[in-house]
């Protein structure tokens, strides 16, 4: 039996974490480690108190068509990465990875091209992670250093049209 690469490991707890998440489109979950420990987790879904788009059976960004990447804001979730980094303490993810799986909420499959939005993007960097790892599929990842994202300052802005 061969051991699974550490990558993976939080990998599969991240994947984990997603099954709680109640959006109807996408679900994604994440976790922050730092020095071999989980710091925190966050799965999408929304804010404490309010209700889930799978208690409503319905989700607005589905109704009105509206493609993956846009128009966030009509979304009742917070992301997951979002929950992640409110749950823990910027002294604890200064250097850390984030991990982030996501998945189809209809079919199962691994979003295809996962990435974090501007939004979280801006929150990983003010937060201090260091790396974010994201899933492909059962074995691939794709490991992105966030100071790439800090030196395509001009891609950042593009992507929220500014």
């Amino acid at each position: 039996m061969e051991r699974r690469d550490k990558y993976n490991y939080y990998l599969d707890i991240a994947e984990t974490v997603l099954e709680r998440g109640t959006c109807l489109r996408r679900n994604y979950g994440s976790i922050i480690v730092k020095n071999d420990e989980i710091i925190s987790t966050g799965y999408t879904g929304a804010p404490r108190g309010r209700k889930n788009c799978m208690d409503l059976k319905m989700c607005i960004r589905e109704q009105k068509n509206v493609p993956r990447g846009t128009h966030y804001e009509l979304c009742r979730s917070v992301h997951s990465e979002a929950n992640a980094i409110i749950s823990a303490s910027r002294r604890d993810m200064i250097g850390a990875t984030l991990y982030l799986v996501g998945k189809d909420a209809k079919d199962g499959t691994f979003v295809e091209d996962a990435n974090s939005c501007a939004m979280c993007k801006r929150l990983i960097i003010n937060a201090g992670i260091k790396t974010v790892v994201i899933r492909k599929n059962k074995q691939e990842y794709k490991v992105i250093d966030v100071q790439e994202w800090i030196d395509d300052d001009d891609s950042l802005s593009n992507e929220i049209g500014y």
